[in-house]
């Protein structure tokens, strides 16, 4: 596998957030593997990701053609429904800016909403405004080494001002939409948004 650090590699970034726990979480040292279903394990060489347009405009990555884009690294906290957090991960990968920079070349245009489309059928929907200007990523690197296929490798998205599991593993395609439309724990009771530190957890939470 090649580096998860491209030839365009930009440098540090920190992300948002303060090291503190939010309401109702408590910090681990470990990385718990919680998924919905079997882990994939899709090979590189059939790899791609896909931006799909509101309008159906798609652009489309092979696996080489991702690693080229510029990366960053950036570290940052992190924060599970189920109520741990960790402090200072350290991840790699391309930011969702230079993502639609690249897909607005090809005549993708942005929309306000966004649906994650994963390896196994999952889906989570994130407002567009929570992916761009320095918030989300897809990751492609962890703790300085490829990202493991049990935390979402090759790819995943990643959103760490939200609960983790708007950072949808093994992703494969971003949908941009003029509608929202909630994925799969949001359609079976989770918050349609949450933002940890107001304990957004389920439907009904403010």
């Amino acid at each position: 596998m090649t580096s998860p650090i491209s030839r365009g590699f930009r440098g540090r970034r920190a992300a948002p957030g303060a090291a503190k726990l939010p309401p109702g979480q408590y910090e681990t040292h470990d990385f718990p593997v919680l998924s919905a279903g079997p882990t994939p394990h899709t090979p590189l060489a059939t790899w791609s990701f896909t931006l799909t347009g509101a309008g159906g405009q798609k652009a489309r990555w092979s696996w080489a053609e991702f690693e080229a884009l510029p990366h960053e690294q950036l570290t940052t906290d992190i924060h599970c429904v189920t109520k741990w957090s960790k402090f200072g991960t350290e991840w790699s990968g391309v930011s969702i800016d230079a993502l639609l920079a690249a897909g607005a070349a090809m005549g993708v245009q942005p929309a306000p909403y966004v649906v994650a489309a994963c390896d196994g059928g999952y889906t989570t929907n994130v407002p567009l405004a929570d992916l761009t200007n320095g918030k989300g990523w897809i990751a492609v690197g962890y703790d300085g080494a490829p990202l493991p296929a049990e935390h979402g490798g090759p790819a995943r998205l990643l959103v760490p001002h939200l609960y983790f599991w708007k950072s949808a593993k093994w992703i494969r395609e971003l949908r941009l939409l003029e509608r929202d439309a909630p994925g799969f724990w949001e359609r079976l009771g989770y918050h349609n948004y949450g933002d940890p530190w107001r304990e957004q957890r389920y439907a009904g939470d403010e």
